[in-house]
């Protein structure tokens, strides 16, 4: 039922529904077109609409709420730092939020890893944290040219386009996108490639027409490309690749990092010490706007004030990033990170020995479902029209969305994801081509 208000006289203006967002909001927008629902209220890995109805989220704000919604530890943080009257705007001001967050990041994932990383708070999007990495790779190295890979995704801003391989994300930049050359990734919808071979003959050759980059981008599990993760292997063969030729080397870990793949970094399995790790999304540990570069000191080349940002002080998320990271102290809480992997994962192989023709990928907990041989993107928009109307909120991914992109919150109760992977598995049984029944 709509209702009605007269906000100012003589004006009646919808008070509930989607009137509103219809008549005044730009076209730009995407998902509320996916999940056509006025959500109200959201806690750990549950969200609420106003028409009452309630929804399991495997969505997670596309990676921004691994800690899921509300998570109460950190909103009691956030809470005792509004009811002191906490700085809220610092741009880079020296402040005691930042400093807890500094020691924390520090003490609590970069220094057990050997990882002895400057900082640098960029404004507050990943695809703020890449520009100011391409400015540092660049600026540290003499040269101008990358090395990015198909599929690789790295944020809408006019740099972080250059390196994304979508050709109807770089088509919005309205002007031309250079000085990077794409390579195929270790693996993708037309199978294995030998991307590291590929480099190094080009690297090595004289005459190839390939100068030496600054570096190479890389998401060590690919997310928006298909959910493709990386092997050990090639990411050591990259990395041994990189510092032979003095080619430093960018793991974005915008998406996959903090926890998402089991580890609080996607690279970690592969025992490699990237030159440029960025991050947002879930570092920000609320859903508040946080985007960090480490790089190695001698990287450190900025003036100051050579690259700024209006908010890149974000006080509020500098406080729920140092309650999130207090989280990875705790055995309860790793402990059910494994558990749930362990559960997602089987799920997939489950998909995978009910229908044949589905082709399962992932890692910790991100899984990829993809259709590209079980009914194609139509599928997939199948699976997610039947998700929602079954209280369950996902993405799709990869090339023409064939990939069901399957990410709950690190947090969700054992229960609420076994039904949530039980709509999952519903959803693919109703949705079941009849040539492959």
């Amino acid at each position: 039922m709509t209702m009605v208000q007269e906000l100012v006289p003589g004006v009646e203006v919808d008070t509930s529904g989607s009137a509103a967002f219809d008549a005044h909001e730009s076209e730009v927008r995407l998902y509320c077109r996916k999940f056509p629902a006025v959500f109200t209220r959201a806690k750990n890995a549950r969200l609420y609409s106003e028409d009452g109805r309630a929804f399991i989220d495997f969505f997670s704000g596309a990676g921004t709420l691994n800690y899921g919604h509300n998570h109460d530890r950190i909103k009691g943080d956030i809470l005792d730092y509004l009811a002191g009257d906490g700085i809220m705007h610092g741009l880079d001001f020296h402040t005691g939020a930042k400093r807890a967050l500094i020691n924390a990041l520090n003490s609590t994932v970069l220094a057990p890893r050997g990882l002895d990383y400057k900082i640098q708070f960029s404004a507050p999007t990943g695809a703020d944290a890449v520009e100011a990495a391409l400015k540092v790779v660049r600026r540290a190295t003499g040269r101008t040219g990358m090395v990015a890979f198909t599929g690789g995704y790295h944020g809408m801003t006019q740099g972080a386009l250059a390196v994304t391989g979508s050709r109807s994300a770089r088509a919005a930049a309205g002007t031309p996108l250079g000085n990077t050359v794409f390579v195929p990734y270790e693996e993708g919808p037309t199978g294995r490639f030998d991307s590291i071979g590929y480099l190094e003959r080009m690297w090595n050759d004289p005459s190839s027409g390939v100068e030496l980059p600054a570096a190479v981008i890389v998401e060590p599990v690919q997310m928006d490309g298909g959910i493709y993760p990386a092997s050990a292997s090639w990411l050591r063969g990259l990395r041994r690749l990189t510092q032979d030729h003095g080619v430093l080397l960018i793991c974005d870990e915008i998406q996959a990092g903090c926890g998402r793949t089991g580890t609080f970094f996607s690279f970690e399995h592969a025992g490699i010490v990237p030159d440029v790790v960025t991050l947002s999304k879930s570092i920000g540990g609320y859903g508040l706007p946080l985007a960090l570069v480490l790089f190695r000191p001698e990287l450190d080349q900025w003036r100051p004030g050579e690259h700024t940002g209006t908010f890149r002080g974000n006080q509020l998320a500098f406080v729920a990033a140092t309650a999130a990271l207090g989280l990875w102290q705790e055995e309860s809480f790793r402990t059910l990170l494994l558990a749930s992997s362990s559960q997602l994962q089987s799920a997939g192989v489950r998909l995978e020995e009910t229908e044949g023709a589905l082709q399962t990928r992932g890692r910790g907990m991100v899984l990829g479902v993809d259709t590209i041989k079980a009914g194609g993107p139509e599928r997939a928009v199948a699976v997610q029209r039947y998700c929602f109307d079954h209280g369950l909120v996902l993405e799709l991914c990869g090339r023409n969305d064939t990939v069901v992109k399957v990410m709950p919150p690190l947090t969700i109760e054992p229960d609420e994801l076994h039904r949530g992977v039980g709509v999952l598995m519903d959803a693919f049984r109703s949705t079941r081509p009849v040539s492959v029944a």
